[in-house]
């Protein structure tokens, strides 16, 4: 499965691989598998350790000899001696032994190259409450996500048509009729499956029938969501509060208010009593924190309210799995109570898969922006709708008081820019990365 990852783990190799290198990211997203690929494909040799199964290996790094001791060690483990400056070391589920964390430090200071690679679920949040010196500066860190619909394209081996879309985007180009609604046809399965690996893989294998889905492998992924809850916080209360919140969630993507309240988590909850829950939850990338803007103007985070802001699911068929959304529903593009909810989530994976941090906007009279992004034309805001309406009040709205150079629209129509607003299909919200990417010039033609 092919994963734009990769490059990133390709060019950290070809610029010495100096540096540890540290993919976090949730459960399922993928890590194991990518890294695995990776050694084997770009290096001669490699060990692996997965600490949750090697507690001889979490027992050598939690002692307290020294680290160059421990990999000594490390050869008498593995029974052979390791060519350490050829030789790619995997550690997985690393958020098992903080001492081994520690031990970056040592690997990137050392006058051996050591060539090391980490991952871990919830790695997040054992940084935030990591007890030992975390190695600052010492290690290049990456995240990790479920696919977007445009890795989602090259699982079904879609090249070209991932590429037709961003072409489209950059230039605003029509796209015709069929591809468009192949496109379309396309979206509406990720959005049923969504872009957990183990999800793609079924789906792929069943010839992309959604109807044949196995819909008890996003069950599944859900319980293990769950259960690292009550594995990683030792506080019952405290685990039960992170639970409370993430079932909340869908819940909450539709609030009247615009904003996650903690009233619906918990009668009479207060934000204060959910604060250390909601840390944990955020930083487990289970959920993305949306937050509000008070002034659209860049830097955007020095205008944002702390204490109003949206949470979304990190998977769209996690949360169409959960609501029970049914599939033919959405195939047929029907009206049903989530469709929006579900659209705007999308739009919220997508953006994050891109690395464009969410915030949002919303006035005292009840106006609203899904999303605003930073570009080299200012605050760009962006509408996502799930049908082909035309620009909102709310839109209409924010560029009267606020005259931003250019708007982005995400909808069912095909690609087009006309009178400021530039129309991108829904399907193509990987794209927009393109449009904002620092120092990119973009001139749209009328």
């Amino acid at each position: 499965m092919k994963r734009k990852i990769s490059q990133q783990l390709i060019d950290w190799k070809n610029s010495g691989a100096t540096k540890p290198l540290m993919i976090i990211g949730a459960r399922q997203v993928g890590k194991t598998y990518i890294i695995e690929e990776f050694a084997k494909t770009q290096w001669l040799a490699y060990e692996q350790f997965n600490l949750m199964e090697r507690d001889d290996i979490v027992d050598l790094f939690e002692s307290r000899m020294s680290t160059k001791d421990k990999i000594d060690q490390l050869e008498m483990i593995v029974g052979h001696p390791i060519d350490f400056e050829k030789t790619l070391l995997f550690f997985d589920e690393v958020q098992e032994s903080e001492r081994l964390i520690e031990a970056l430090k040592f690997f990137a200071e050392s006058h051996v190259n050591y060539k090391v690679i980490c991952a871990g679920s919830l790695l997040g949040v054992k940084l935030k409450r990591f007890k030992r010196s975390f190695p600052v500066g010492k290690v290049k860190m990456l995240h990790m996500y479920p696919l977007d619909f445009e890795e989602y394209l090259l699982a079904l081996d879609q090249t070209e048509l991932a590429k037709l879309i961003r072409e489209c985007s950059m230039g605003n180009k029509t796209m015709s009729d069929p591809v468009h609604q192949k496109c379309l046809n396309l979206f509406r399965r990720y959005l049923c499956v969504g872009g957990m690996p183990e999800a793609v893989n079924d789906l792929v294998s069943k010839d992309n029938e959604v109807l044949r889905f196995d819909r008890s492998i996003l069950d599944d992924i859900y319980e293990s969501y769950i259960a690292d809850m009550s594995k990683y916080i030792n506080n019952k209360p405290e685990a039960a509060k992170i639970e409370a919140i993430y079932r909340s969630v869908p819940a909450q993507i539709g609030n009247r208010s615009s904003k996650f309240q903690y009233s619906k988590v918990k009668k009479g909850a207060r934000g204060r009593d959910y604060d250390l829950a909601l840390s944990w939850l955020v930083a487990s990338e289970m959920v993305y924190q949306c937050n509000a803007i008070q002034t659209p103007k860049m830097p955007l985070k020095g205008y944002l309210d702390a204490s109003v802001f949206k949470l979304y699911l990190n998977d769209p068929g996690i949360l169409c799995n959960l609501v029970d959304i049914r599939y033919p529903s959405i195939m047929l593009d029907e009206n049903h109570e989530y469709k929006g909810i579900l659209i705007e989530s999308y739009v919220a994976s997508q953006l994050v898969c891109s690395g464009i941090p969410l915030h949002y906007w919303r006035s005292e009279n009840n106006a609203e922006i899904d999303f605003l992004v930073q570009t080299d034309d200012g605050v760009i805001p962006i509408e996502a709708k799930s049908g082909r309406n035309k620009v909102s009040s709310s839109l209409k709205r924010y560029r009267e008081e606020y005259a931003p150079k250019w708007v982005i629209r995400l909808q069912a129509r095909n690609f087009g820019f006309v009178g400021g607003v530039k129309t991108i299909p829904l399907y193509a919200a990987f794209a927009i990365a393109d449009l904002v990417a620092p120092n990119s010039m973009i001139s749209f033609a009328e």
